[in-house]
Formats: C-alpha cells, sequence, structure tokens
C-alpha cells in the first residue's frame, strides 16, 4: 500500500506576514500555487522597520491572480494587536475560515551588545517575538473553533547558535522557539500543530551578511518545501526545520542524562569536577515538555535512596 505524500492547500486559508517579497513572497506564491487562498500581509516598510507601503504586498497578490490563484492584500503591523485582528476578521469576512499563519514578518537592526540602544533593541523583539504573539492569538480561536490549524514560526540559527552583532534578533528567535513548544502542547487537542522553521537565504534581510557568490546558491526559493511541509494537512508539530541551498536539517533542544550530586557541601566543587560528565551527550533525549526536567531530576535522586 502506497503511502500518500502529495502536498496540497486545495481549500485551505493561508495568512503569510512579511509576504511583500523575499522569503515571505516565496512562501505566498508556492501556498497559491498548491490551491491556497492566500492573505499576503506586509507593512511594506524598510529593512529596519522603518516608513510604510502597500505596493509590495499588492505586487504579489497580482502576482497569484496573475497566475489564477486567490489572493488579497493586507498592510496591517504586526505590532499592532488591533489591526492583527482586523486583518484577521477581514480573512474571515473573504473566506470563512484561517487555516495555515506563516509568522514570516521581520527586521534587522544588527550592532554589538555594546553599541546597541535598548530601543533597538526593544523594537526587533517586538517585531519577531510579539509580532509573532499578536497573529497567534488572532488566529487561535478561529483554529481552535475550526479543530485545525498550522502555524509556522520563523526562527534562526541566529538564535538557536547565537551570531555576533545579533543580541536582539537573536533573543527574538530563540523566544520563538519557546512559544512553539508551548502552543504545539496548548493546540495539540483541535489539531493545531506549530513548528519552527530556520532558513539561511538571500533575501534583502540578509544580503549585507554574505558575498556575492554565496547569495547566489542561497535562494529564497530553495526554503519553501521546508514551509509547505511544515504547513500542511500532515505537518509534524513542535519540529524545527533548518533550510538552505536545497539542504535540510532537523534542530532540537535536548537535555542529557546528566549526574546526581546530591545536597553535600562540596557539591559545586563536584559538579565543576564533574561537569564534562554532565555534558556527555550519549543517551540524551528531546523532552516532550517542560516537565521531562523535573521527571529526570527527582528519578535519579530517588535511585540514591
Amino acid at each position: 500500500m502506497s503511502i500518500d505524500t502529495s502536498i496540497d492547500f486545495k481549500g485551505r486559508v493561508a495568512i503569510v506576514t512579511g509576504a511583500g517579497g523575499g522569503l515571505g513572497r516565496e512562501h505566498a506564491l508556492a501556498l497559491a500555487a498548491r490551491g491556497a487562498k492566500v492573505v499576503v500581509n506586509d507593512l511594506g516598510g524598510a529593512r529596519d522597520g522603518s516608513g510604510g507601503s502597500s505596493a509590495a504586498a499588492l505586487a504579489v497578490v497580482e502576482e497569484i491572480r496573475a497566475a489564477g490563484g486567490e489572493a488579497i492584500a493586507n498592510g496591517a503591523s504586526v505590532t499592532d494587536f488591533a489591526a492583527v485582528q482586523a486583518m484577521v476578521a477581514d480573512t474571515i469576512a473573504q473566506w470563512g475560515r484561517v487555516d495555515i499563519l506563516i509568522n514570516n514578518a521581520g527586521i534587522l537592526r544588527d550592532k554589538s551588545f555594546a553599541k546597541m540602544e535598548i530601543d533597538d533593541f526593544k523594537l526587533v523583539v517586538d517585531v519577531h517575538l510579539m509580532g509573532a504573539v499578536n497573529c497567534c492569538k488572532a488566529v487561535w480561536p478561529v483554529m481552535n473553533e475550526q479543530k485545525y490549524g498550522r502555524i509556522v514560526m520563523t526562527t534562526s540559527s541566529s538564535g538557536l547558535y547565537g551570531n555576533f552583532g545579533q543580541s536582539n534578533y537573536g533573543a527574538a528567535k530563540m523566544a520563538l522557539v519557546g512559544l512553539m513548544q508551548t502552543l504545539a502542547i496548548e493546540g495539540a487537542k483541535n489539531d493545531i500543530r506549530v513548528n519552527s522553521l530556520a532558513p539561511t537565504a538571500a533575501t534583502r534581510m540578509t544580503e549585507s551578511l554574505f558575498p556575492e557568490e554565496m547569495l547566489k546558491a542561497l535562494q529564497a526559493s530553495d526554503v519553501v518545501p521546508a514551509m509547505l511541509v511544515l504547513a500542511a494537512e500532515q505537518a509534524p508539530t513542535r519540529t524545527i526545520l533548518c533550510a538552505g541551498a536545497g539542504s535540510f536539517e532537523a534542530a532540537n533542544i535536548t537535555m542529557t542524562q546528566g549526574i546526581y550530586v546530591g545536597r553535600q557541601g562540596d557539591a559545586p566543587e563536584q559538579l565543576a569536577a564533574r561537569l564534562a560528565e554532565v555534558r556527555q551527550r550519549d543517551g540524551e533525549i528531546v523532552p516532550e515538555s517542560g516537565a521531562a526536567q523535573g521527571h529526570l531530576e527527582l528519578t535519579k535522586a530517588m535511585q540514591q535512596r
């Protein structure tokens, strides 16, 4: 018996934020090409978040319609919860449901932490993290009611592993993974699956980070297959997919088996001396929830009695 692994989105309605260019545009076009009705959301601001124009979103809508698809443009800032709620209400009025949310909108304000203004830190966190929170919160009741939803967060290797000059961006991107973990748990009973995508792509956001030859190899369209898998009906949940240049990997937040030291007075010295054992990755696990840490620790403690 063959397993049907074809991915299509006929009858599905998707909201893609930051879809006026780069990755968001590619996401919107791909979803539409496979049958989804798409809300192309884009504030139309500069890379640092300043300014705004509806031209980019409207251009993508026209591309989709020219190819025979259905799409509408929306210029809400993801940082404005009332505007995001209005976007979702408009989507419901237009098509009656929201099945997919691709949280892609973002800005960059890169500087070393020593030189970064606190307002630049706050704004990047507001757009990436709170923007995704606003969008998730707005679609959550709809997805719960229809007992179906697919949400994709856009995380980053800068958040998962760090990157010089991106403390604000990295903090926001790692926070999105934490948001994914809990929303996936809470949404499971109503078939709301929540995943994260860590892309490597040549876009307006990354054009100053890579040499020209590398930019040519990092096409934004190469990331799209991972998004389609994470947004599909048969999607996993609580999965972090990395994608770039035609390659795909999975990232995990893991926990080692660790050691039991106990409460004696020299516990800090014992821990310092045995830190290599604590960090030994043989037998590490991917916890199913935050409770796994306490369970493992209590199990080791009880075994000493």
